[in-house]
């Protein structure tokens, strides 16, 4: 496995929680964590495999951080990449886009060549639509702490044991 980068905003409480338990279930492996709030382009360029956390805000949308971010990104080439994301998101409230975050994150990347990695079961989960699924699966790791806070452990533990066997 090369060198793993685990994105996402230290300032983000819930994605910050979630990154530090995806963190732990990567035991043994060297996974180095970085705030997106201060991540330089020159900085993707040195994982060979990166995990991404993003919340969906409001009505679909990305965080402005990674909102901000992702045209700086626009000219680098991911083709030797791969990446994963897990995404946090609410399916009762906001049914009609749970986890649009993913869908964005991994279209933005996949258009720039990364392979992406991580799908993840529609199983368990009760939404309309997402921008995340993509052929009868989740693009990435949904997750709901709002409603099903109590299956989060497991699903990391299965969605961690996905993406290192993918990250070989």
């Amino acid at each position: 496995m090369g060198k793993i980068g685990l994105f996402y905003s230290f300032k983000s409480k819930k994605t910050a929680k979630i990154a530090g338990i995806i963190h732990n279930a990567f035991s043994g492996v060297d996974v180095h964590l970085v705030n997106v709030d201060e991540v330089h382009k020159e900085q993707f360029l040195e994982f060979d495999q990166m995990i991404f956390g993003v919340p969906t805000w409001f009505d679909g949308e990305l965080p402005n951080y990674w909102d901000e971010l992702l045209p700086a990104l626009e000219d680098v080439d991911f083709s030797s990449k791969k990446i994963a994301v897990f995404g946090l998101g609410d399916q009762k409230g906001y049914a009609e886009n749970f986890c649009d975050a993913i869908g964005i994150m991994t279209t933005f990347f996949e258009e720039k060549g990364a392979l992406i990695v991580g799908n993840f079961p529609l199983e368990g989960y009760t939404f309309e639509r997402s921008k995340a699924v993509k052929d009868g699966q989740f693009r990435g790791l949904p997750l709901d702490q709002e409603n099903q806070a109590r299956l989060t452990h497991k699903r990391i533990e299965n969605w961690v044991e996905i993406v290192k066997k993918e990250f070989n």
